[in-house]
Parts: C-alpha cells; sequence; structure tokens
C-alpha cells in the first residue's frame, strides 16, 4: 500500500517545508518536491496543515496499581486515546513488586500490553527493590530492550530507595550505558509534613500540594544530580514542576553533566489554585510532584525554550474522580495520585506555540523528537524522513476544539482540563503507515502496535 501525503508543510524539529511525503507499507520512502510524487495508492491531501511526525509520549502508566486501585486505562483504551490525540508511541513503566525479579516484572507487562495496543510501545523498568541479582538483571533487561531505570525518593515503604541504593543502581547505570529516571522529591521529610497536616486536621486536597513544598523537590532533584555526578551515570529527572529543580538541572547541564529533565502539561497549565477547588473537586488534580503556584509556569516554558527541559510528557495517571480520587475525601493522602493526559499533549503544547512560548519546531521536538534520541528509537521515530516508521500525523493548525470529559477517549470520568477552548486538532494520524485517526474516526485496533525494543540513549553529551 503506497500512501501520498500532499499539498502540506513537513514539520520537522530541523524545520518546515512544503513538501509531499511518500508511505510504501510501513515506512517512508521518500520526501519530496510538492507535485513530484504521483504515484499512489492512497492520497491525503493535507493542504493548510502540518504534517508531523507522530508524537511519542516517554511517560505513561496504563493498568498500574497504586494506593489498593489501579489506574483506569488498560493498554488497550490508553493506547487508542492516544492515538486521537497524535501520539503514536508510548513508553510505559513496568513496576517491580519487592520480592520479585525484574524479569518476571517485565514478563507481567509484556502480558498487560503484547496484543492490546493500538499503537507502538516499549518500557521503563521501576526498580523498587536493590538487590544484588536485580542489580545483575539489569543487563538482561537491556539486552530485551528495557533500558532506563526509574527510581524513586518519595514514597517511603512503597518504592522508596535510599541514597545508598540509588548510588549502586547508579553505578550499575554508568557500567552498562543505560539511563537512571528519578522521580526527586524528599519522601522521608513529606511523610513527616503529612502527617502534621492530619494531625492538624488539614485534610483537604489542596493539603497534598501544601506538604510537598517546591522546596524538597528542589532539594532532592539536586542530590540526585550529586549522586549521579559521583557516580558518572546520566540522569533524567522525571515530571519536573517547579523552578527549584528547574534551577539545580540547568546548573547541572551548564557544567556538561548529563543530566537531562522532562516535565508535563499540567505543570504548564494548572495550578495549585485548582487543588483548592471546593467540594472535593481538587482531588481531580492531584499528583506527584503537586500543582505548583502559578507562577511557576513561566519558568517551565522558559527552560523548555533553553533545553533545560527537553521533552514533555504527561505521567498519565488516570483515576476516575467517582469511587477513586474519592477514596481520599477525608485524607487527602489517600487520594490515588494521577491526572490524565495522554489525549490532549500534543494539543496542550500546540498552544505553547499558539501564545509564542515555543516554536513550531521546538513543538516537535519536544514532543517526538527528542523522545526517540532520549530513549533509543532515533531513526524508526521522532522523523519525516525517508526510512523511518511512517507514524505520521497531519494537524490542522487552525481547528478549534474544546476540552472535555463528554467528548475525550480516555477512560476516565472527567478532564482535568474541562471547558478550555484551544486551537488547533489532530486530522489525520497513520501508525506504521497504516491510517489510525481519520474523518472524525477511529480506524485501527488493539493488536496493531508492537512492542519496541530500544536502543541505549542517544542523546547523552
Amino acid at each position: 500500500m503506497r500512501t501520498l501525503i500532499k499539498n502540506g508543510t513537513v514539520v520537522n524539529a530541523t524545520g518546515r517545508l512544503a513538501a509531499d511525503v511518500l508511505v510504501d507499507g510501513e515506512t517512508i520512502a521518500a520526501v519530496a518536491a510538492p507535485g513530484v510524487l504521483t504515484e499512489a495508492d492512497k492520497t491525503i491531501d493535507a493542504q493548510g496543515r502540518y504534517v508531523i511526525p507522530g508524537g511519542i509520549d516517554a511517560h505513561t502508566h496504563m493498568e498500574m496499581p497504586f494506593g489498593g486501585t489501579f489506574s483506569n486505562d488498560t493498554f488497550g483504551s490508553g493506547t487508542t486515546a492516544a492515538a486521537w490525540g497524535g501520539t503514536t508511541t508510548i513508553i510505559d513503566f513496568a513496576v517491580q513488586p519487592k520480592g520479585s525479579s525484574l524479569l518476571s516484572t517485565m514478563d507481567k507487562w509484556h502480558e498487560k500490553a503484547d496484543g492490546h495496543c493500538a499503537i507502538d510501545y516499549g518500557f521503563h523498568m521501576i526498580i523498587s527493590d536493590v538487590t544484588d541479582e536485580s542489580l545483575k538483571e539489569m543487563q538482561l533487561c537491556i539486552d530485551a530492550g528495557v533500558n532506563s531505570f526509574k527510581m524513586f525518593m518519595a514514597y517511603p515503604g512503597v518504592f522508596y530507595a535510599t541514597d545508598g541504593e540509588i548510588l549502586r543502581a547508579m553505578h550499575r547505570a554508568r557500567e552498562t550505558g543505560s539511563m537512571v529516571m528519578m522521580h526527586a522529591e524528599n519522601g522521608i521529610a513529606i511523610d513527616q509534613l503529612v502527617a502534621q497536616s492530619l494531625a492538624a486536621g488539614r485534610t483537604e486536597p489542596v493539603h497534598h500540594s501544601l506538604t510537598r513544598p517546591p522546596e524538597l523537590e528542589g532539594e532532592a532533584t539536586s542530590r540526585a544530580i550529586q549522586l549521579a555526578k559521583v557516580t558518572g551515570a546520566p540522569l533524567y529527572i522525571v515530571h519536573l514542576s517547579s523552578r527549584h529543580a528547574l534551577a539545580a538541572v540547568a546548573e547541572a547541564r551548564n557544567t556538561g553533566q548529563n543530566v537531562f529533565a522532562e516535565t508535563c502539561p499540567q505543570y504548564l497549565y494548572l495550578s495549585i489554585e485548582d487543588m483548592a477547588k471546593p467540594d472535593f473537586e481538587g482531588a481531580k488534580y492531584v499528583a506527584s510532584p503537586p500543582l505548583r503556584p502559578k507562577d511557576h509556569q513561566a519558568d517551565l516554558w522558559r527552560g523548555l525554550r533553553t533545553n533545560d527541559l527537553s521533552v514533555v510528557s504527561t505521567d498519565h495517571c488516570p483515576f476516575c474522580f467517582k469511587d477513586q480520587k474519592e477514596m481520599g475525601r477525608d485524607d487527602f493522602s489517600k487520594i490515588p495520585n494521577g491526572i490524565p493526559g495522554v489525549e490532549h499533549r500534543m494539543d496542550l503544547l500546540h498552544q505553547g506555540v499558539v501564545a509564542g512560548e515555543i516554536s513550531l519546531e521546538r513543538w516537535v521536538e519536544i514532543s517526538s523528537t527528542t523522545p526517540a534520541r532520549m530513549f533509543g528509537l532515533h531513526g524508526r521515530k521522532g522523523v519525516i524522513a525517508p526510512g523511518a516508521d511512517a507514524d505520521i500525523v497531519v494537524y490542522d493548525p487552525a481547528a478549534k476544539q474544546t476540552l472535555s470529559a463528554a467528548t475525550h477517549h480516555m477512560n476516565v470520568d472527567y478532564s482535568a482540563y474541562e471547558g478550555m477552548e484551544i486551537t488547533g486538532k489532530v486530522d489525520t494520524v497513520l501508525s506504521r503507515g497504516a491510517v489510525v485517526i481519520a474523518d472524525g474516526a477511529f480506524h485501527g485496533g488493539e493488536g496493531h502496535g508492537k512492542f519496541l525494543k530500544r536502543d541505549l540513549s542517544q542523546y547523552l553529551i
């Protein structure tokens, strides 16, 4: 099957040009001046639209166990929603329970995902139990295409790792060329603040943010950076939310250290004011790290322009307001942590283009090209170029839409962006050459997505 996408503006991280794109089977066969390519089985007219590489969401949590429940999107529903929003690849997290092996964990996540995903997918590995055996297994995971390992400085008793355990894992990452990803919040201090708040009767959702202040994110980020410096390991800070943590990352990068960071749309658009909404509505916005005061947002946008923030992922972790978020109605510490977002990342970042916060090329870079390079997919994903997978989005920059739970496709009963009016909308989505979104309908299916065995990071300094 040969598909010709004509009359559009091709946008890569390196620039834009008027060009036609020929897809042959699952890959891009040619990118040529308009009118040069003529023979195809199917033609898509992209007049007035951008033709961009499919988005890569490098941080999702489908079917993830947390606090006695599970995130509500399956790999089927979550990847279908991602496709609706122009994301054609996700990288999810396999969660190692304490006392289990990394390989058995990876097998369990393959059972959840294989044959169910509507788009291509890969895995990171969460290491919650640092032992001699798990450190040895890191190489076996790398051989299987899972070569990034997440650790937590938060959640004592669940995921928390001591500085010594982090140091051991970082040494192993240095030896193997793999990447350590860090949830950087001072969990020991946070637990103390939570206990004090609850003892004083402060139980509302807003106190989730007030007991996880930005200073403790900044401190943990700085500590993680120093541990990485001592070991020589590369470090990727996940879901960075505050200027305090950003300052630590920027300082390390200015010295040439292999330190990278992502942020998420919720930190660019939402704030602690949302968590303070009455009648428990604030529970919808509980995630970790928490939403910050609005004045942090300008710093994060600036970080995206300077590349101190290299990637925007979603940390998609959907829990329904009814029955799930309500578990913490009388105790904010029992509210499942997570905000749904995999469907709207590309649109929300395009709003940054509309507002003049980032360029069109930077939009593509932070949502697709850099995630591909950062996580060993460059050449296959993240670029409109001959030989790359035909993961292509035809995007209408002039279309208007209003975000709402009534129209989204994520398996969750609320939208964190309810009523937000935005400019720009996905028109057509191809996943490895197959049209999965067109004419306002889903044409794909569960099982189309393939597991991606990733190479080591191609983004290290």
